[in-house]
């Protein structure tokens, strides 16, 4: 059996993003509980020289387009980067899961053997074919900035386990 690289991504992206987008959910009613503004999330970090939680939601968000962008070609939607509430985060992650459920199947499928070049802030770009770029470079990115999300809700008391992260086992209908 062979896979598609639109079913290579897609279902992947859109499971890790509807997860994410409910770990926002419990981190606001984590706050709410508590009595706190939400808003001390958003400058978690594990280390001080990691990017804060609000980034990592970002460059999740940003990779998932980007992934999509790469392999099927098109413009990459900018987003203004600027959210200061978990509801804007919230926000971000579901235009996000609108943009890659309204990506055609046919613009990613057959992108396996077609050449990749992505820029990078020196140096040469990186080159790759399709399939590699989505294997080894843009699937580990995006689990490494949805997966520090997770870790740092988790490390401030937010009531996550496994089960969240993994989200639904079943397909959805």
């Amino acid at each position: 059996m062979t896979i598609s690289m639109h079913g290579a991504s897609v279902p992947v992206l859109l499971r890790m993003l509807g997860n994410l987008d409910q770990w926002l959910e419990k981190a606001q009613a984590h706050a709410e509980s508590r009595g706190f503004d939400a808003a001390n999330y958003l400058a978690l970090r594990l280390a001080p020289d990691m990017l804060p939680f609000a980034s990592q939601v970002r460059i999740a968000t940003d990779m998932a387009r980007l992934t999509l962008v790469r392999l099927g070609g098109g413009d990459f939607p900018r987003y203004a980067d600027d959210e200061t509430t978990l509801a804007a985060l919230s926000d971000r992650v579901k235009k996000t899961i609108g943009f890659v459920q309204a990506f055609p199947p046919a613009q990613i499928d057959g992108s396996a053997a077609r050449e990749v070049v992505h820029p990078q802030r020196s140096g040469e770009p990186l080159r790759f074919t399709g399939a590699t770029f989505l294997q080894r470079w843009a699937l580990p990115n995006f689990f490494f900035h949805v997966t520090t999300a997770y870790a740092l809700l988790r490390h401030a008391g937010v009531d996550l386990g496994k089960a969240d992260y993994l989200g639904p086992l079943t397909a959805p209908t």
